[in-house]
């Protein structure tokens, strides 16, 4: 990995903005960066010397007089965002300002050639800033000198061989999947312009995205949201078992319940959720009663998710909880259980996850150049 060179003080916020801007003239940034414009046309000398910064056009102002528009430079780099999801790995690359440089996806054991084939589509020279990775899994605390691993077995040996493709000296961090997600949804999805909500995902497994104030909250251990933990049943004579709620309201539970319920005049019973939802869609009433006790199952849980967090939205999302026919059974089970709360589901869908790295990776990738801000002004 290029070392990102020290730049002054000044430099540092301008970059930043115009990372944030993607392009920009003089008198933008100094109003961006709350600078004054000697101040600003010096620090774009020194952006423009590291090449980090570029004049990539010209704006014309109301006055008739044209003003020099500034890009990120080829030096300024590029990140990467992996999304380690239980079936597929999706991958990111992208350039500090958020644009989109290479994408590939690939079964998820084939994740170190996914991470290759985006690696090799990224511009010629330009560094590698930082990689996020996501993982369906509770991500330990980030240790000095050490490369991250997932905190469980779960993701660890796909993550290890993925790790391999990685090049070396580029940090590597871990979030988890929810929590990206919830990124996704917090910038360019439902919950576009609300500072607290709460991301439910319900697939084969459940997890829960915590966004208080515009920020992802993560927990003291990394597990916030974690409702998979959430002891059940509680119940006389019943003891809760270890991620027994998750085994209950997941995806297989609720093929198994469609199974057992399934008439033998409406033929083969689905295999899958999305033949369950497609039969429900359909109208078959058979579907149709097991999709309808899945949604009261999901509202119950946002019912106990609002009780703690009164986060006034809840997006919800995954496999089959951003299916639009859960919708309504959640909404009116969560309003018969607790406060008025808006429930909606997500509209960034199976890309959520990677949106969310992606947009990590990036504020990760600014950091590490402007971090290297050690010269005085």
């Amino acid at each position: 990995m290029a070392e990102a060179p020290r730049l002054t003080e000044s430099a540092s916020a301008v970059f930043a903005v115009l990372a944030e801007a993607g392009s920009a003239t003089r008198p933008q940034l100094a109003s961006l960066a709350g600078l004054s414009k000697p101040t600003v046309s010096s620090a774009v000398a020194e952006l423009e010397s590291a090449r980090l910064a570029a004049h990539s056009g010209t704006a014309s102002g109301g006055t008739g007089r044209s003003a020099a528009v500034y890009g990120l430079g080829p030096a300024a780099g590029a990140v990467l965002a992996v999304d380690l999801g239980p079936a597929l790995t999706r991958v990111r690359g992208c350039a500090l300002d958020g644009t989109l440089l290479a994408q590939a996806t690939g079964a998820r054991e084939e994740a170190a050639d996914v991470v290759r084939e985006a690696l090799v589509a990224l511009p010629a020279g330009a560094p590698l800033r930082t990689v996020v990775v996501a993982v369906g899994d509770v991500t330990a605390r980030e240790k000095e000198g050490a490369r991250m691993r997932p905190a469980t077995a779960k993701a660890g040996p796909v993550f290890d061989a993925m790790a391999v493709a990685l090049p070396p000296g580029v940090p590597v961090h871990l979030e988890n999947n929810v929590n990206c997600a919830a990124l996704a949804e917090l910038h360019e999805g439902a919950a576009r312009g609300r500072r607290t909500f709460g991301y439910l995902r319900i697939g084969v497994g459940i997890g829960l995205g915590i966004v208080v104030g515009g920020q992802v909250l993560r927990g003291a251990n990394g597990a916030a949201g974690e409702l998979a933990r959430l002891p059940y049943p509680w119940d006389d004579g019943r003891e809760p078992r270890h991620e027994a709620l998750e085994e209950y309201i997941g995806a297989r539970s609720l093929l198994r319940r469609a199974a057992e319920a399934w008439p033998d005049e409406d033929g083969p019973c689905p295999r899958t959720a999305e033949q369950l939802f497609a039969l429900a869609g359909e109208g078959r009433a058979a579907a149709r009663a097991v999709i309808g006790r899945h949604a009261t199952d999901v509202g119950r849980l946002a019912a106990a998710v609002t009780a703690v967090l009164d986060p006034g939205l809840i997006v919800l999302g995954g496999s089959t909880g951003a299916d639009p026919q859960v919708l309504p059974g959640v909404r009116a089970e969560l309003a018969r259980l607790s406060w008025p709360t808006e429930v909606v589901s997500s509209t960034v869908g199976d890309l959520g996850t990677v949106v969310g790295a992606a947009r990590l990776a990036v504020s990760r990738g600014v950091q590490t150049v402007t971090e290297a801000a050690g010269a005085k002004d």
